[in-house]
C-alpha cells in the first residue's frame, strides 16, 4: 500500500470516528431524557395501581399498530384511521391559516395604516381559548368536521400574522432606502428584501401555529366526536381503558414532535437556500 492510499484511509477513518462521535453526542441527551421518562413512569405505575407499566403499555401499542386500518363500524376503527382523520383536519385548517395569515402579516408589517387598524383586533381575539371558537363553528357550518377545521384555522392564524409582521418591521431601513433609490417595484421589494429578511420570523410563526393546531384538534375532537385521536382518546376514557389512553397520549406527542421537527428542517433548508 503506497503512502497516498494509506493517508486516504487514515483520513477516512478519522472522519468516520468524528462523525460517529458527533452522532453519539447528539443522541446521548434524548436517550437519557427518554430513559428518565420511562423510569418516572415505572415508579408512578408501581405506586398507583391504575396506571399501567411502561412495558405492558408499549407491548399493547405494538399490538394496536399491527392492524391500524381495520374498520368494524363507525365507532370501531383502527388507530391509523383516527390519525389520518386528525392529520387531514389539521392540514386543511393549517393551510387555510397560512394562506390568509402570512400575506396578512406582510401587509400589516409593511403598511402602518393597516397595522394601526388590525393590531387592536388581533390583540383582542388572540387570547381567546380555542374551544370558545368551536360552538361558533358548529353554528356556522352545522357539522363537526368543518367546525374543528374552523377552530384550527382561527387559532393557528395569529402566530403567523404576528411573527410575519414582526419580521417585516425588522427589515433594516437602509435596505428599503436603497430599494427606493433604485426605484424597485413593490413586487421586487417583496421578493428581494422583505421575504428573505422576514423568512426566519415567518417560519417561527409557522412552527408555533402547527403546535397550536395539533393541540386544538385533540380538544375539538373530544367535544365533536366522530373520528380522530381526540375522539378515540375520549372513547377509551369512557371505556376506562387507561392503557389505550396512555398510548393515545404518546401517539399525540410523537406526531407533534415529528411535525415540529419537519418544519424545523424546512426552515433551516429555506434559510440556507437564501444565504
Amino acid at each position: 500500500m503506497n503512502l497516498a492510499s494509506s493517508s486516504f484511509w487514515l483520513e477516512s477513518a478519522k472522519s468516520w470516528r468524528a462523525g460517529a462521535g458527533r452522532l453519539a453526542c447528539a443522541c446521548a441527551g434524548p436517550l437519557v431524557g427518554f430513559a428518565l421518562l420511562l423510569i418516572v413512569w415505572k415508579v408512578i405505575s408501581m405506586r398507583i395501581a391504575d396506571i399501567p407499566a411502561p412495558e405492558s403499555t408499549l407491548l399493547a401499542a405494538f399490538e394496536l399498530f399491527k392492524h391500524p386500518f381495520y374498520d368494524n363500524g363507525p365507532n370501531d376503527v383502527g388507530i391509523g384511521w383516527n390519525i389520518l382523520a386528525s392529520l387531514s383536519r389539521v392540514a386543511i385548517g393549517f393551510a387555510l391559516a397560512a394562506l390568509v395569515g402570512i400575506p396578512a402579516g406582510f401587509l400589516i408589517g409593511r403598511v402602518p395604516v393597516i397595522n394601526a387598524i388590525c393590531s387592536p383586533v388581533i390583540n383582542l381575539l388572540r387570547p381567546i381559548s380555542p374551544l370558545a371558537w368551536l360552538p361558533l363553528g358548529l353554528l356556522l357550518f352545522k357539522a363537526a368536521g368543518p367546525a374543528a377545521i374552523w377552530a384550527i384555522f382561527i387559532c393557528s392564524i395569529w402566530p403567523m400574522i404576528i411573527n410575519t409582521a414582526d419580521g417585516v418591521r425588522r427589515v433594516p431601513q437602509d435596505y428599503l432606502n436603497v430599494a427606493r433609490v433604485l426605484n424597485l417595484s413593490e413586487w421586487n421589494v417583496f421578493t428581494r428584501i422583505l421575504l428573505p429578511s422576514a423568512l426566519p420570523y415567518m417560519m417561527t410563526g409557522v412552527r408555533l401555529s402547527i403546535g397550536t393546531a395539533w393541540l386544538v384538534i385533540v380538544a375539538a375532537e373530544m367535544l365533536t366526536g366522530g373520528t380522530g385521536l381526540g375522539f378515540w382518546l375520549w372513547d377509551e376514557w369512557n371505556n376506562l381503558n387507561v392503557q389505550n389512553i396512555l398510548i393515545a397520549v404518546l401517539v399525540i406527542g410523537v406526531i407533534g414532535l415529528i411535525l415540529d421537527l419537519g418544519l424545523l428542517a424546512a426552515a433551516r433548508r429555506l434559510d440556507h437556500s437564501e444565504t
